[in-house]
């Protein structure tokens, strides 16, 4: 569970340039979710999706390309409070972070220090500085419709998500990828976050995030299966 995401560079038979391609967005998913955001004056955008879609990355990638001030990045990630903690950061953010600035407060989260499998520091987030995105698995839950968010969608293949996942955390999520992916899945039956998405994006056969559909891309989160 970490926002690092080097790729393991003996990994397969890929080129360098299908590695470099892999979990990246194209230009048309950045157009997409730049001009869903277009217009709103300091807007919250959520991205959610499973682990390993490519949430972070396209994270980066939107904030790099974001016209005029940026806005505050706030990763889950760094908000779980360990293993089991995928819906519970969402709530606590929904309470300490996104009501507060929306109603132009300051708002706060806790870091997990995850080192020490406890909380750690207070960060402070101050309301209007070019808007707030909030990226990770449940991001949607930390608003209620019909609060007024920008809600994008990132998925890929099961077997894409868990070697990226995996990959990029040099074994320290191994143990946990199953234990996770349960939470997931109950979390996606419980309250169908896809549906209410603003913008679907799907990985594409070479890697590369794509909006949705795109031919060859995968489903919006297979069924559930055995884990393994």
């Amino acid at each position: 569970m970490s926002s690092g995401r080097d790729a393991d560079a003996s990994a397969g038979p890929e080129t360098a340039s299908s590695r470099a391609r892999d979990g990246e967005p194209a230009a048309a998913a950045l157009a997409a979710v730049l001009a869903a955001a277009r217009g709103i004056r300091a807007p919250l955008v959520l991205i959610d999706g499973p682990s390993g879609a490519g949430k972070s990355t396209l994270a980066d990638a939107v904030l790099e390309r974001w016209p005029g001030r940026k806005p505050s990045l706030v990763r889950l990630d760094d908000v779980y409070p360990g293993w089991w903690g995928l819906e519970r950061a969402g709530t606590a953010l929904a309470r300490t972070l996104v009501a507060p600035v929306r109603r132009g407060a300051v708002g706060s989260w806790r870091r997990w220090d995850w080192a020490r499998d406890r909380p750690g520091r207070l960060e402070r987030v101050r309301p209007g500085v070019g808007g707030l995105i909030v990226e990770g698995c449940g991001a949607f839950s930390t608003v209620e419709p019909p609060v007024d968010a920008v809600r994008i969608w990132v998925d890929a293949p099961d077997a894409t998500r868990k070697r990226r996942a995996l990959d990029r955390d040099g074994g320290a999520y191994d143990p946990f990828w199953n234990l996770w992916e349960r939470q997931w899945r109950r979390h996606v039956r419980r309250t169908s976050p896809e549906q209410s998405a603003d913008v679907r994006l799907n990985a594409a056969p070479d890697g590369r995030i794509e909006p949705h559909p795109v031919a060859g891309a995968a489903a919006v989160h297979a069924p559930a299966r055995g884990l393994t």
